[in-house]
Parts: C-alpha cells; sequence; structure tokens
C-alpha cells in the first residue's frame, strides 16, 4: 500500500513546452472540427452530467441516476424540492462542470500530479458508472474507463503526461463549444429546457444571463488553465 501511495503521488518533470503547445493544438483541432468533435463530444457530456450529479448529492438531493444517449445528450435524474437553493446549484453546475473540471485537471497538472489526475478520473469515471440507468451509458463509461486503465497499466510515463494534457485543454476548450451551440438553439427556440432556461424559470434572471456567465466561467477557466500550464 505504501509502494502503491508513493507510485501515485510522485511527482513527474515539467513538459517541454513543444509538448504543451502541441497538446493544446490537438485539443483545439479535436474541438474545432466537426467531425472529431462529433465522435469526442460524449465525453464533454459525461463530465456535464456528472457536474449534475455530484453537485446533487452536495445539496443532499436524492439522485436517482444519469443516462447518457448515442445523440451524446444525457440526464442527470434527482428527486427533491422542484425549487431552492439545491435545485439551481444542481442545474447550474453542468455547464461549468468540463471548465472547471479541466482547470482543476490543469492545476494537477502544473504540478507534476500526471498519475494523481489519471486515477481520479479512473474514479469519477467509475462512480458515474454505479450511476448509469441506460445500456448505452454503460457501454461508453466502460470504454473510457478501460482506455483510462490501459494508460495506468502499460503507458509509459510519457504518453500519460502528453495523453493528459491533451485531455486537459480537451476539457477547457470543450467546455465553451456546447455553450455557444446551447445559445444558437435557443435563439432559434429549440432549447426551451435547457439548463439555462430552467434556470430562468427557477429564479428572476433570465436564460441568456446563465448563457453569458457559463462562457464567462468558462473562457477564464481556459485563460488560467493556460496561465497554469504555461512552462515558460
Amino acid at each position: 500500500m505504501d509502494k502503491f501511495w508513493a507510485h501515485l503521488i510522485d511527482v513527474q518533470p515539467d513538459p517541454d513546452p513543444w509538448v504543451v503547445g502541441v497538446s493544446a493544438l490537438a485539443a483545439f483541432v479535436i474541438v474545432g472540427f466537426r467531425l472529431p468533435w462529433q465522435l469526442s463530444r460524449g465525453l464533454i457530456t459525461i463530465a456535464h452530467e456528472g457536474g449534475h450529479a455530484l453537485m446533487a448529492l452536495l445539496t443532499r438531493r436524492k439522485l436517482e441516476g444519469i443516462r447518457l444517449h448515442s445523440d451524446t445528450s444525457g440526464v442527470t435524474l434527482t428527486r427533491g424540492r422542484p425549487t431552492g437553493p439545491g435545485m439551481v446549484l444542481t442545474a447550474l453546475a453542468g455547464y461549468l462542470a468540463p471548465s472547471l473540471l479541466g482547470l482543476a485537471a490543469a492545476w494537477l497538472t502544473e504540478q507534476g500530479r500526471i498519475t494523481l489526475l489519471i486515477w481520479v478520473v479512473l474514479l469519477f469515471l467509475v462512480c458515474m458508472l454505479l450511476l448509469i440507468r441506460n445500456l448505452y451509458g454503460a457501454l461508453i463509461l466502460l470504454a473510457t474507463g478501460g482506455a483510462v486503465f490501459a494508460l495506468i497499466m502499460y503507458a509509459p510515463s510519457e504518453v500519460q503526461q502528453v495523453v493528459a494534457l491533451v485531455a486537459v485543454w480537451f476539457l477547457l476548450f470543450g467546455g465553451i463549444r456546447p455553450i455557444i451551440e446551447l445559445q444558437r438553439k435557443r435563439h432559434r427556440r429549440q432549447a426551451r429546457d435547457s439548463d439555462a432556461d430552467q434556470l430562468a424559470r427557477l429564479t428572476i434572471l433570465p436564460g441568456g444571463f446563465y448563457v453569458f456567465f457559463f462562457l464567462l466561467v468558462s473562457l477564464a477557466s481556459v485563460a488560467f488553465g493556460a496561465y497554469l500550464m504555461n512552462p515558460l
């Protein structure tokens, strides 16, 4: 156990500046272009629904389960008061989760805690798997968790570092695009039950305010995350 703990908190050396830059570029391409985004967007949905679920637990709402769908949408089922701070915070957490998780991951990366970061991701996926209530969601989490476990067991530390960097940038960049897509759908009146519109019904503020708030937090997370991972 002592050996495992020492391995878990082992500090890796800082990556070369070009590795950080190439990782950021790779993540930007994945998020910015249609095909790779369609293939990877489900990972952002996992983070999104995980944010709802975590906040529901923190606000002591009853968490009944999570569903992930093949169209990359998802839903987190909770039970409790239909109004009040707990419901507001739970609805608020979804679109913020990818960016804030990316920022936390950037901090761990800056500390050289790559191994700890990867194990935390695996634990996060296992916890979500226990809450999944549909077959597709279970399969996508098993596939993602299996890939992370294989990375831990078989990849050298240099490869783990590169994958971790790409994942961090992907969360940071990937937290922005769904917010832009949300506003486009709201503009076309195709997202009447979105998180922003639910928040508008729960509070006195309009849905557009929450879209702006989501975007502001995501952009700030990218800026601060880039500052943390700047190797210069």
